[in-house]
């Protein structure tokens, strides 16, 4: 059982606990979680992903993503903006995503807003909400990574002005985790200073 420090994985690395579960999950920290992410599009299925997951473990989504890009056109903006009622039915009926109508439709809003947008951004308003590297330091546990930061509010209530929905202060904080705003692998953990 862990105390919330970095474990070694089956290589020897030092990992963030919660990587170690599954392969799936290994692969995502080392590969991903953590990594800079730019591009409207990108940060979209990124958003729509975090709503998703909400309520639900991350593997849930991790193992349903491919399932999630087929559904939603590749998370295309311009293409899920003009998504019709017949690709919500379908949505709705598609049992490889989460078919939560709250989140499908969301989703369908959030596409159909961000498709008003100029290019970048929602890039530059994600991005403009980062924190300082060097105002916190790494976290040795995690219990020393937290669930909400001012930031991720802040970025929160931007999203929500601007008309995005499922977009809370926790649900930001993931995505600002998954995209590299912040930097929460542990101390010791080999993904630290692999970004």
């Amino acid at each position: 059982m862990s105390d919330g420090a970095a474990l070694a994985g089956a290589d020897g690395a030092l990992r963030c606990p919660w990587a170690l579960s599954t392969p799936d999950y290994v692969t995502y920290h080392d590969e991903e979680w953590g990594r800079p992410v730019h591009g409207d599009d990108a940060l979209f299925e990124r958003l729509s992903l975090e709503a998703f997951q909400s309520g639900l473990s991350w593997i849930t989504i991790l193992r349903r993503r491919a399932g999630f890009r087929a559904a939603f056109a590749g998370f295309e903006i311009a293409s899920v903006a003009d998504f019709t009622d017949e690709d919500r039915e379908r949505l709705l009926a598609d049992a490889g995503i989460i078919r939560n109508r709250a989140k499908i439709d969301a989703t369908l809003a959030n596409a159909r807003v961000l498709a008003g947008w100029a290019a970048g951004d929602l890039d530059e308003l994600i991005w403009s909400h980062a924190p300082d590297p060097a105002g916190r330091p790494a976290p040795e546990t995690l219990a020393d990574v937290p669930a909400v930061t001012d930031e991720s509010t802040a970025l929160s209530k931007a999203l929500k002005k601007r008309g995005l929905r499922f977009v809370g202060p926790t649900t930001a904080y993931a995505l600002m985790q998954a995209c590299g705003l912040v930097n929460d692998h542990l101390a010791s953990c080999v993904g630290r200073s692999a970004r």
